[in-house]
């Protein structure tokens, strides 16, 4: 469930997954990176850009990943960056 073979789906998947965090680091709210998120499939899905099985296991893998804390630890393992810090500039 958690992997892709088709080449095009995990190009895909780290498309949003870049976009999302960059979304982060301007502290967008979870809410913020789901819309952007379901923008993002519904055209890929508008397009039929990926076979019907990859863009469910797609949108399945998204939906997950937004909502997993620990996708937005930067590099230095601090968890308190982006929605997750309680301070905003």
């Amino acid at each position: 469930m958690t992997s892709f073979e088709n080449p095009k789906a995990i190009r895909h998947f780290q498309s949003i997954c870049d976009s999302l965090q960059d979304l982060v680091t301007r502290y967008h709210t979870p809410s913020d990176l789901k819309l952007y998120s379901d923008g993002y499939l519904q055209a890929l899905r508008n397009c039929n850009g990926l076979e019907q099985n990859d863009q469910e296991k797609l949108e399945k893998l998204i939906e997950r990943w937004i909502l997993d804390p620990s996708s937005f630890i930067d590099p230095e393992g601090d968890g308190n960056k982006g929605f997750f810090d309680k301070k905003r500039i």
